[in-house]
């Protein structure tokens, strides 16, 4: 999955501060206690790490993420079957992860405060096949953070937000866990929510298609830019308009190194709706 558009999770990426390949949002601040239900996720398959995510709860235990996060990735030939989920701000402590199993420590990547069971979209088959990649998942929880709930957009909201105000005036708002700096092998990520903002670009390319956003990576106008990268993967996009704020789409894909574009699915089409209405998530 690591081509031209590279999904954003960070694979084998869960022992050390620095590896290769690989995110944090880059060009971002700290984000405290400003979204206190974006977790960072690990996911597992029989115990042991496969790579980290960023999640939004949007039910009572209902996480929403990516779906190369929960479903199978064909170079390995697995899909996780639990996920770690930690919703502090951060730096996430490190667990005693060795030989394969988790020694019994608490923290990043052995125990979080939540565990649950992934569940990928089930158009999700393990590539990121533009525009439409089902990159949609969800983890439940087998019980409730009791940190808030995002509200998920209404239905066809991008469009119409895009023809009322015109590309260049639409900001959004990405949160995540991932690396704040990518280079040929070298990562740093610090494992501490952060917050930034993303300018659109486009919602009509042939890659956007209706079913991706397509964003910028430049400096945006509020937190000194957003630029997403790995580890970021499933991590929220919002926006904020009328004082109502909605989460618009979850960060899926970007370019090498992080640099240029990213894209995240959108959440106010139907086919995400149904997803996310059949497993119990409010609608609006």
């Amino acid at each position: 999955m690591r081509k031209l558009l590279t999904a954003l999770a960070a694979a084998g990426a869960v022992v050390a501060i620095l590896v290769t390949p690989a995110g944090a949002i880059q060009g971002g601040t700290p984000d405290g206690n400003g979204h206190p239900n974006v977790g960072l996720s690990v996911f597992l398959y029989n115990d042991v790490p496969l790579w980290r995510c960023s999640g939004t709860m949007v039910a009572e235990t209902v996480y929403v993420t990516a779906g190369h996060c929960t479903g199978i990735d064909p170079s390995l030939g697995v899909a996780p079957n639990r996920a770690e989920v930690w919703f502090g701000s951060g730096p996430i402590p490190r667990g005693n992860y060795a030989g394969g199993q988790c020694a019994g420590a608490t923290g990043y990547p052995c125990k979080g405060d939540f565990t649950g069971t992934p569940v990928p979209h089930p158009g999700w088959n393990g590539f990121l096949t533009v525009p439409n990649t089902h990159d949609m998942g969800l983890v439940k929880l087998t019980a409730a953070p009791n940190v808030g709930l995002s509200k998920i957009a209404p239905l066809g909201y991008l469009d119409r937000l895009a023809t009322k105000r015109g590309l260049q005036d639409v900001n959004f708002t990405p949160v995540g866990y991932g690396v704040q700096f990518e280079r040929p092998n070298l990562e740093i990520a610090v494992r501490t929510r952060y917050v930034g903002t993303n300018q659109l670009q486009n919602l009509r390319s042939h890659i956007a298609g209706g079913y991706n956003l397509m964003m910028t990576d430049s400096s945006g106008g509020g937190t000194g830019g957003g630029g997403t990268c790995f580890g970021d993967s499933g991590g929220p996009i919002f926006h904020t308009d009328g004082g109502q704020t909605w989460l618009v789409a979850v960060i899926s894909f970007g370019t090498k190194y992080c640099k240029g574009t990213s894209g995240a699915f959108r959440l106010d089409n139907d086919q995400a709706r149904k997803f996310l209405g059949d497993n119990g998530v409010p609608l609006n």
